[in-house]
């Protein structure tokens, strides 16, 4: 289960499709539950909400017009949960926000 901590973005690691017009499609997320076990969870719809500004999210992450973002559904024990993916290509690593 995903624990819901703060609005702190915390590393995970994302299994995504690249295009070659540029754009990625998030597929799976794998993270680290709250007993250090890794959960696995297949994404089951997306919206991108990439490249709109300078801003502060409503999690409280500051993205930059280079951050890519998505806002992906999962399921999770049988109840489906909204989940925020951030890519920063500069630094190459993927953040989630519950």
């Amino acid at each position: 289960m995903i624990a819901k901590t703060s609005t702190k973005a915390k590393p995970v690691d994302v299994i995504c499709q690249h295009s070659r017009d540029g754009s990625m499609t998030p597929i799976k997320v794998r993270v680290v539950d709250e007993d250090g076990v890794f959960q696995e969870y297949k994404i089951k719809g997306y919206r991108e909400r990439s490249h709109q500004g300078t801003r502060m999210m409503p999690d409280g992450v500051y993205v930059t017009d280079k951050t890519f973002i998505f806002e992906c559904n999962i399921e999770v024990f049988g109840h489906n949960k909204m989940i925020r993916l951030y890519y920063e290509p500069n630094g190459t690593i993927w953040k989630m926000t519950v």
